[in-house]
């Protein structure tokens, strides 16, 4: 008798990420609205924080491909305990979650036998506030005056951070060696039909911040030893993620990049050869990300 195949959420998750990649059009990445407006980042219904790491992604997939319109999801039994029903016939999504177990082991030069712990990731079906009935979705329009805040955090974000960012020239990048970022002048942004011209240059600066971030001096976020020869691909791909994140937490549209093309062959195929590379990828981003937030609590 043939024994029923184990579920593998690391693969799964991968499997529809790489599927949406595919699919969103040759310059824009599944991350990205088409239709404008920010896209605040996932957050759980019962406890109220907002969702970390590759669960940010998948959710965003799951939501871009569904056009859901509400950023709030929960387990079938947390929308319960909120007096919601989800319809019936509704499909769920996929966030991981990992679970500590105690497992005892042999000590390799005692032979005595000792407790340790293990992680194993498991997977949770959560449907969005749009699947179920008795939930209020708020709206995301806001009134005119309000619309200007999230650029006014933006640049007030950009200068908590302490980095060092020059404006000149007519391309956007880290140096390492000066330990700074230089961005093109402000004034040659321009407007897209989903991004204003204050967005795409809040955004692109979100994404030499998020390389900034992993300078030995502060993150030391290394890659060569995990990805080899694509380390500078998947530091891209961290940067990028890490931007979108920013950008749902500031309340920006990312702007879409005609650089995403050059990378997106290299992205899929080390995906769909590592079947854990966008965890890495997303957990990566997501301490970045957050990393950066936080010195907006030292400014205050």
């Amino acid at each position: 008798m043939s024994r029923k195949s184990t579920f593998d959420v690391h693969q799964e998750i991968t499997n529809r990420i790489v599927s949406a990649m595919e699919t969103a059009g040759e310059f824009q990445l599944p991350w990205i609205r088409n239709k404008g407006g920010s896209f605040a980042r996932p957050a759980n219904i019962a406890s109220g924080n907002p969702y970390n790491g590759v669960n940010v992604i998948s959710l965003w997939v799951s939501a871009m491909a569904c056009e859901f319109p509400s950023n709030i999801w929960g387990t079938y039994k947390q929308w319960q305990e909120k007096g919601c029903q989800v319809r019936k016939g509704e499909k769920s999504s996929l966030v991981v979650f990992y679970k500590t177990f105690e497992v005892e082991q042999e000590n390799a030069d005692t032979g005595e036998t000792e407790a340790g712990e293990r992680m194993i990731a498991r997977a949770s079906r959560v449907f969005n506030a749009a699947q179920v009935d008795g939930f209020e979705i708020e709206s995301e329009e806001l009134p005119e005056e309000v619309q200007f805040d999230p650029i006014a955090r933006a640049e007030a974000f950009a200068a908590a951070t302490r980095a060092t960012i020059e404006e000149g020239g007519d391309q956007a990048c880290y140096i390492p060696s000066r330990d700074m970022i230089r961005m093109p002048e402000r004034r040659r942004f321009v407007g897209t039909e989903t991004t204003s011209a204050a967005e795409g240059f809040y955004s692109t600066l979100n994404h030499e911040l998020v390389h900034w971030s992993g300078a030995s001096s502060r993150l030391d976020r290394d890659l060569s030893g995990r990805f080899g020869d694509d380390a500078y691909a998947m530091e891209e791909l961290i940067a990028e993620l890490g931007a979108a994140f920013l950008c749902a937490d500031l309340g920006l549209t990312p702007e879409p990049r005609t650089d995403h093309a050059c990378y997106l062959k290299n992205w899929l195929a080390v995906l769909k050869g590592d079947k854990k590379a966008i965890f890495t990828a997303a957990a990566k981003a997501s301490q970045a990300a957050s990393w950066l937030l936080a010195h907006e609590e030292g400014a205050a």
